[in-house]
């Protein structure tokens, strides 16, 4: 039962703080570094795609189309989870990263696909592990929409892809304020 209640939670209380994220969510601080450290991509990067893509939901979907106004119809797409990855590029990457039990409602497996997207970005694209503009427009558009431009007709997608750098810029100098707070084990932050 408590797993479950663990992967229905509810947001971060103040998501636009990734000190605060981190206090709420010890375990996501864990993961987050966990995924920086095996994809090289910057956490507070990797932070602004799963706030921008979710807002830290883990179960989010995209929004129904409705037919007549109130006649449920499909989803726009079948992006799921705290990433909004894709099925066919979540199977991807659980097989090119050996993650085999990975589920798109868990936070530290949806963080690590998406430092794995941005280093195959990284590698497909050349971007710029810390480049969180143009990451994101390989993100939405895949390394192949954005090798051929497919963004650059799409002024919402550039405004959300510089929210997106303006986020992880944000949270770049607030982990800086926090993070040897955070390194500390649970009994040194106990002390003063």
């Amino acid at each position: 039962m408590l797993a479950l209640t663990a992967c229905a939670s509810a947001p971060p209380q103040n998501s636009n703080n990734l000190c605060s994220i981190f206090e709420d969510r010890r375990s996501w601080y864990k993961a987050a570094r966990k995924s920086e450290e095996r994809w090289g991509v910057p956490l507070e990067v990797n932070m602004a795609f799963i706030y921008h893509e979710s807002g830290f939901r883990g179960r989010a979907k995209p929004p129904r189309r409705y037919f007549l106004g109130f006649i449920p119809g499909p989803r726009a797409s079948d992006a799921f989870g705290y990433a909004q990855a894709l099925d066919n590029t979540w199977n991807d990457y659980q097989v090119a990263a050996g993650n085999w039990g990975a589920r798109r409602s868990n936070f530290k497996h949806a963080v690590d696909f998406v430092g794995w997207y941005n280093d195959m970005s990284y590698d497909i694209n050349a971007i710029n592990k810390d480049d969180a503009y143009n990451l994101y427009l390989a993100y939405h558009e895949g390394n192949g929409g954005f090798r051929s431009g497919t963004y650059k007709d799409k002024a919402w997608l550039l405004q959300t892809a510089a929210t997106v750098r303006e986020t992880a810029t944000r949270y770049s100098s607030q982990l800086a304020g926090c993070e040897e707070r955070l390194n500390r084990s649970w009994f040194a932050r106990l002390l003063p």
